[in-house]
């Protein structure tokens, strides 16, 4: 679908009205009896605004009947217009398209949401000023903000609950009139999505939409262990009812480091052996006689043996 066919299913509807308190109260009578979109206010100076509604053709009707009704209700001297199939040349150039819509819609989300609105009034900036210290300090209100629409005709709103909202317009009317001149007074109690975005606000009560910082590298801090005199305390007392439980353990020798003892040389033993054998076959041979297992020693033996052969 082209941006021709959008704007031919579409109408607009303009309803205008002396009075910032009275338009709001224009528009919110005509986005509550039809199925329009509210673009926002058109001010041209000398205290003329206009609302403007989208919507189709029936439904634009339907919204202009309301609000004009209402604005006779009022007792302002007002201008309607009805244009079912605008040209897109038109929305283009005129402040009531898209621009007015993106304007309205894209300031962030708003801290007064959902809360009354109370609109006030006066022709002079003095007598606005003294109407909405009055208000704040009469009930549990927050001055929003103001809106100046030419002619000397200023407008304080205040955001608050119905009750509220209304004892600070009735203090307020009474403070404006004793400093100027009051023109014009409107409560709306529940003020529609549409209502709410098109109407001015001080910066300090928008929220706009933060980006989410994620820490790239994230460092762990050492955790310190902290000693409890009690637990600790505790725990020695525990350390000595569970020694006095155990039982004694058996006695094990303390082991001995393994030495190796020195091994005789059984060579010279061998030899001299042999030597003891030969003599003694020698003995046998020259004496059979000799007595052989004598106990003396082999030393003793030869030296006996020697003698004799020598006698």
């Amino acid at each position: 679908m082209n941006r021709r066919e959008d704007f031919t299913e579409m109408a607009l509807g303009l309803v205008s009205a002396q009075s910032f308190p009275a338009i709001v109260g224009i528009a919110d009578h005509m986005l509550k009896s039809s199925g329009v979109t509210l673009v926002g206010y058109e001010k041209i100076g000398s205290g003329h605004c206009t609302a403007i509604v989208r919507g189709n053709v029936a439904d634009v009707r339907l919204a202009v009947q309301e609000g004009a009704e209402r604005a006779e209700q009022f007792g302002q001297k007002l201008a309607t217009l009805v244009v079912p199939r605008p040209m897109p040349s038109l929305e283009v150039v005129l402040p009531i398209g898209n621009r007015l819509a993106q304007l309205a819609t894209g300031r962030g989300h708003s801290k007064l949401s959902n809360q009354a609105v109370g609109l006030l009034e006066t022709r002079g900036f003095p007598a606005m000023v003294g109407a909405a210290d009055a208000m704040l300090k009469a009930a549990e209100v927050v001055l929003a903000a103001y809106e100046t629409i030419g002619a000397g005709l200023c407008t304080a709103i205040v955001r608050g609950s119905v009750a509220n909202v209304a004892m600070a317009l009735d203090v307020g009317m009474v403070e404006a009139e004793r400093i100027g001149e009051l023109h014009a007074v409107m409560l709306v109690p529940r003020p529609l999505d549409d209502l709410d975005q098109t109407l001015p606000l001080a910066s300090c009560w928008i929220e706009e939409m933060q980006p989410l910082n994620i820490p790239l590298s994230v460092k762990e801090t050492e955790k310190e262990t902290v000693a409890l005199p009690e637990l600790k305390q505790e725990m020695k007392e525990l350390t000595i009812a569970n020694s006095d439980r155990l039982l004694p353990e058996p006695f094990q020798p303390e082991a001995q480091p393994f030495v190796p003892e020195a091994m005789p040389l059984e060579q010279p033993l061998a030899v001299e052996r042999s030597v003891e054998v030969m003599d003694v076959a020698n003995e046998l041979e020259a004496d059979p006689t000799t007595d052989v297992a004598s106990s003396a020693p082999p030393a003793k033996r030869r030296q006996i043996r020697r003698r004799d052969r020598r006698q």
